[in-house]
């Protein structure tokens, strides 16, 4: 079955580039409907904006998302990611910025709101897409693929020379709550040197040790360090599982990315549905339904709103 939130969310936060407030509002979807974002600011013209891979028109440091009528959207992948790792499939996101709010530079207030709101089952079977044959897509020592698995594998690595970062990788069977439970509270990172560039350009106005893990070569900036061991890596798999969302149906197969960035998960997606077989839309089964059934039972504090 299809599932949608049982109640409404709202959100208050500062986007992480614009450093704009931003508020939003999380609705329930019709069954069927998908997700979509309302830029609620925009009244003069078409302030829809369907949350799916081939409106993605910006990768720079974000995925950002942008309809026909020119009216856009950006920094969607931890709440994109959020939602998918709930099993939330039909949802309206009102929004009064162009920004998605940063909160702490992870998914973890997101997937807290979405579970203290509940998900409901609708009476619509769901569909997912079944990777029959592998695709790869490459830009220099960077690399992302699917390939046909039985489930959905995410697998990523990374590799940051002469930091504290170095190489990380990790692959996880993401059945159940393994996006609640490993990935969520996984925060953005960046290296302090990457700060003024970017402040610079106009980005990360909205950037702070409260929102982003900062790396300067042998050691974090941040007092607390980091929440896990491998959080970089981790939170380089919640930004795929947020990117592969906009793919508008689960996804079963396994996908491996190599300091890989949102521009390539996105073209991975545009080359997968541009490869004539590689992916079939298939009625979501009792089987397939059960591997990607999530609970809404907190782990042990790990979601807790504060």
């Amino acid at each position: 079955m299809l599932h949608t939130l049982r109640k409404p969310i709202s959100i208050i936060g500062t986007g992480l580039h614009s450093g704009r407030p931003a508020r939003l509002r999380i609705l329930p979807g019709a069954a069927g409907f998908g997700i979509w974002f309302r830029r609620v600011d925009v009244a003069d013209r078409d302030n829809m904006i369907p949350a799916l891979w081939d409106h993605v028109y910006n990768t720079e440091l974000s995925t950002n998302l942008q309809n026909d009528a020119g009216v856009g959207v950006s920094t969607i992948e931890h709440l994109m990611a959020a939602l998918a790792g709930c099993g939330v499939q039909n949802a309206i996101i009102e929004i009064d910025g162009p920004e998605v709010p940063i909160m702490d530079g992870s998914a973890k207030r997101f997937v807290a709101e979405i579970r203290r709101a509940g998900i409901v089952a609708q009476n619509q079977p769901g569909s997912y897409w079944e990777i029959r044959q592998p695709v790869r897509v490459e830009s220099g020592l960077a690399s992302a693929e699917l390939a046909p698995f039985d489930g959905f594998r995410l697998g990523f690595s990374i590799t940051f020379e002469n930091t504290v970062i170095g190489h990380q990788s990790l692959t996880l069977d993401m059945r159940h709550d393994t996006f609640a439970r490993e990935l969520a509270d996984c925060r953005t990172f960046c290296r302090l040197s990457d700060v003024t560039a970017m402040q610079a350009h106009n980005r990360a106005l909205g950037g702070s040790l409260d929102n982003a893990l900062v790396v300067d070569g042998p050691a974090y900036v941040n007092p607390e360090g980091p929440r896990r061991p491998d959080e970089c890596v981790r939170h380089k798999m919640l930004d795929a599982v947020g990117d592969l969302a906009l793919a508008g149906a689960p996804i079963l197969g396994a996908y491996h990315g190599h300091r890989a960035g949102h521009a390539l998960t996105n073209t991975l997606l545009r080359t997968l549905f541009e490869t004539p077989g590689a992916a079939v839309l298939r009625p979501m089964d009792a089987r397939v339904h059960a591997y990607f059934n999530r609970t809404e039972n907190t782990d042990s504090g790990l979601l807790r709103v504060g």
